[in-house]
């Protein structure tokens, strides 16, 4: 238990090493305080699948957990997690309280915020609806209600506001148009919502692919009816400390290079889904 307070510490214990820290850092400025402190704090999720989860210890875990211990590692420093909600990581002005996030998809929107040193995981956004559903494809949601994650791409898709540019994106194609579009802090609550019966709270959920896949193996009455859409998922930093970018973006291509990063998408998904 003690390792678990430790390694989701509340973020007010960030504040005497981060608290002069703005919004858009300036070079080096992040990567100064990290090593300083001998610390990479990352922002991630405890219900992100096997991305990022709780394990039976009651400690962090997944592919993401790995990837940024892995980059702690290459720093020299070590890795630390907190776990504040996703809006409030995709808002951005985090003001020194995290160093970085994961599982990010990489659009020019949000680059005004964000740098992304390194696409890491390619990603694909699946619809899930009840097992008692007649729905068997994306286009029959036409009207439906259907629940997504705040502040994900899978909100975008479901409100036709996705803006798909990144790198190498195919055009967009919206498969239904929702009578109503319900946001949860994740999609994980979603789920939740959904598995009380076809229609009861909501028709459908779009999610991260691994999230329902996990959904539907932990026993969920729900099924898959098609992808909408796939994307990069990328990591994310503060904007302006080039410096800590570059560095990054060198140990996960070191990753690529060796083989390290394929491993652990198989470890955690059974096929590589790492971004080459």
């Amino acid at each position: 238990m003690n390792k678990l307070i430790t390694t989701i510490a509340a973020t007010a214990s960030l504040a005497v090493a981060s608290v002069a820290l703005p919004a858009t850092a300036n070079a080096g400025a992040v990567l100064d305080k990290v090593l300083q402190t001998k610390t990479l704090t990352a922002a991630v999720g405890t219900d992100w699948g096997k991305m990022a989860f709780l394990n039976d210890k009651h400690e962090l875990d997944g592919y993401d957990i790995e990837v940024v211990k892995s980059i702690a590692k290459g720093l020299g420093v070590q890795a630390k997690f907190v776990t504040p909600s996703w809006d409030v990581v995709a808002a951005g002005k985090w003001e020194g309280r995290w160093d970085m996030t994961t599982w990010m998809t990489p659009t020019k929107a949000r680059a005004e915020k964000f740098d992304f040193p390194a696409v890491y995981i390619n990603d694909e956004v699946l619809g899930a609806v009840h097992k008692d559903s007649k729905v068997t494809k994306l286009s029959e949601l036409e009207g439906k209600v259907v629940g997504v994650g705040s502040g994900t791409a899978a909100e975008q898709y479901a409100n036709h506001k996705l803006a798909a540019d990144w790198i190498g994106a195919r055009p967009v194609e919206y498969q239904f148009k929702a009578g109503e579009v319900k946001t949860y802090a994740s999609s994980n609550v979603a789920f939740d919502d959904l598995r009380l019966g076809d229609g009861v709270r909501l028709d459908a959920v779009l999610g991260d692919g691994s999230l329902v896949q996990d959904a539907i193996k932990a026993g969920y009455p729900l099924k898959e009816i098609g992808v909408a859409f796939d994307t990069p998922a990328a990591i994310a930093i503060a904007p302006g400390d080039k410096e800590f970018s570059d560095k990054i973006a060198a140990i996960v291509q070191g990753m690529k290079d060796d083989g390290s990063l394929s491993k652990l998408s198989i470890k955690w998904f059974g096929v590589d889904r790492s971004a080459k």
